[in-house]
C-alpha cells in the first residue's frame, strides 16, 4: 500500500515539475509556406457527392485565387503539402 502511495505522490510531482512547463509548444503555422509562383498548393477538399473517400486538390496560388480560395487562410485546417516540381508528362 505504502508502495502504491508514493508512486502516485512520484507522478503526481513529475506532472506538476516545471520541466513540462519548458516544453516548447508547436506554433500554428500562420499562411501557407513560401515557394515559388509555379508551385502548386495540396489543399482537402469536400469529396463528390456520393463518396467517402478524401479528395486532396493541388493548384497554384492563382488558380486557388481564382476560385475564391484564400490558400493562406485555409491551410492551417486544410494544408496538405506544396508541390515544388512541375506535374509530369506521363
Amino acid at each position: 500500500m505504502a508502495y502504491r502511495q508514493s508512486m502516485l505522490a512520484l507522478v503526481l510531482i513529475a506532472a506538476a515539475s516545471p520541466l513540462s512547463a519548458l516544453q516548447p509548444q508547436p506554433v500554428p503555422q500562420m499562411g501557407a509556406p513560401a515557394a515559388p509562383p509555379t508551385a502548386r498548393y495540396c489543399l482537402r477538399v469536400d469529396p463528390i457527392t456520393g463518396s467517402r473517400m478524401e479528395t486532396i486538390r493541388c493548384e497554384t496560388r492563382d488558380a486557388w485565387a481564382a476560385m475564391d480560395v484564400d490558400v493562406d487562410r485555409e491551410w492551417a485546417m486544410w494544408g496538405v503539402r506544396v508541390v515544388t516540381a512541375p506535374p509530369s508528362m506521363t
